[in-house]
């Protein structure tokens, strides 16, 4: 059954054992639907819970989520089955342990309004600072800046997202890569682009640094080239480190 638009927005957060941090992620999203210019009634949440062993469910539909079980352990299955269960016409993917702008829903729509764009993010602020995050950071910032793909809050058309099949299952990592390369395809024949809104950045989680060190970023660099070298998205060191591998997220 296709789900009708009545909704101007469907959040999908995938999460895996994430009763820590859903909550501030929770408390973020309430305060930028209660921003909206067009409504808090016009925006959905949905938890895609991917077999969770601890309250993150619980802790979902206690704030009034919508709660989607994904038995299939990978965060792209996650994200594919919370956008089936949404009815609203622009999708937005979010991980739990982030939260989000107060003003990020009127930003998303001002630039979806007009056509212009296919796919688009919003950056985020790292929520603690250090020497080598900060190197780190700018050290991405060029590839940023260059391609327009960005971490933080994502955003599609329900119908852009369905054309391009959704994120691709079979992969580790980098599932959040590929899709919005498949929607630029797709949007260049619309003569549309890809957008940042750094205005309305979202706050990074830094879990995988406080866990693998701040320099972690440095040591997974030679993995990440194999990788597109090679064409090989499964390896899972290089998926637990970066905080894709649905075994540890």
């Amino acid at each position: 059954m296709t789900p009708s638009n009545d909704l101007r927005f469907s959040v999908i957060i995938p999460a895996y054992n994430e009763e820590q941090y859903l909550p501030r992620l929770l408390d973020s999203i309430d305060v930028a639907r209660s921003n909206y210019s067009g409504g808090s009634k016009e925006i959905e949440v949905i938890v895609a819970d991917n077999d969770s062993s601890d309250r993150t469910a619980e802790i979902a539909l206690a704030r009034g989520a919508r709660v989607v079980k994904v038995a299939k352990r990978r965060i792209a299955a996650a994200r594919n089955g919370g956008a089936r269960a949404g009815s609203g016409e622009i999708l937005c993917f979010i991980d739990a342990d982030s939260a989000i702008h107060p003003q990020t829903f009127d930003e998303v729509d001002r630039a979806m309004k007009n056509g212009r764009y296919v796919w688009g993010v919003t950056g985020a602020t790292m929520e603690r600072m250090s020497v080598p995050l900060f190197i780190t950071y700018w050290m991405f910032m060029p590839m940023v800046l260059l391609t327009g793909l960005d971490i933080g809050l994502s955003f599609c058309r329900r119908e852009d997202f369905e054309a391009v099949g959704g994120y691709d299952e079979s992969r580790l990592y980098a599932e959040d890569v590929l899709l919005p390369l498949a929607l630029r395809k797709l949007g260049r024949q619309r003569g549309q682009k890809l957008i940042r809104l750094p205005q309305v950045k979202a706050l990074g989680c830094t879990r995988k640094f406080d866990q693998f060190g701040d320099w972690h970023y440095f040591g997974m660099l030679g993995k990440a080239i194999k990788s597109l070298i090679t064409g090989n998205w499964h390896d899972e060191k290089l998926a637990t480190v970066t905080g894709t591998n649905p075994a540890v997220s």
